[in-house]
């Protein structure tokens, strides 16, 4: 297969994934799985969003701004950018510019092991930010040597490789392998499916014995 059909094929298959996770509460993948759940001090800077989307990473260090626009131009449409900021939690790394050539490049979301700037231009953009929350205190114009582009990164406690899928909601943030995800979507989506009789039957008054199991 060329080049060109690999590509395609990858595409086709993001796409169907994206559809099938549309139909998912990702909460409910945390009752089959432990890991891969970021830690839950990240959050969406805004309120009502689900995201779905292969990973984009950038490692950042010494308050390298440059390295964030390398991983911009590496953004493609359908992408989340996870940013490992190596432990630095005060210096912003993403803000309204940076939103905004995120979203001109199509990118789903971003999800920053760190904190953001510019919350109100942020909201604007209606791009999903998922932070530790916000700062003025920002990343500087200068380069540091080990900061880089797709590579495996560290975010939240969880390390995410270029291509793993990145799901992300009100609720907080969740990385799994392609192979991961698909293997329990399936047990997600039947547990989603059988909830409304679930909550049904404990809505009527059935007796919780019978309905909860212990």
């Amino acid at each position: 297969m060329s080049a060109t059909g690999v590509q395609d094929a990858a595409a086709g298959f993001a796409d169907r994934l994206a559809e099938r996770l549309d139909g998912v509460s990702y909460p409910t993948i945390g009752h089959f799985l432990e890991d891969g759940f970021l830690d839950p001090a990240i959050q969406s800077l805004l309120d009502g969003v689900k995201v779905a989307g292969p990973a984009v990473t950038v490692r950042i260090a010494g308050n390298d701004a440059f390295a964030m626009n390398r991983a911009l131009l590496a953004l493609h449409p359908g992408a989340v950018l996870v940013v490992d900021m190596s432990g630095d939690h005060r210096h912003a790394p993403v803000g309204a510019v940076t939103a905004a050539a995120a979203t001109a490049q199509g990118a789903a979301g971003v999800v920053v092991d760190g904190v953001a700037t510019d919350i109100l231009e942020l909201r604007a953009t209606g791009l999903p930010v998922f932070s530790r929350g916000t700062s003025c205190l920002t990343t500087k114009r200068i380069h540091h040597e080990t900061s880089a582009v797709n590579v495996p990164v560290m975010c939240g406690g969880v390390e995410v490789h270029p291509g793993d899928w990145v799901l992300g909601d009100d609720n907080g943030v969740i990385v799994l392998s392609p192979s991961v995800l698909a293997g329990v979507l399936d047990q997600a989506l039947a547990s989603d499916a059988a909830e409304p009789a679930l909550l049904a039957r404990i809505a009527a008054g059935e007796p919780l014995e019978s309905v909860l199991p212990v």
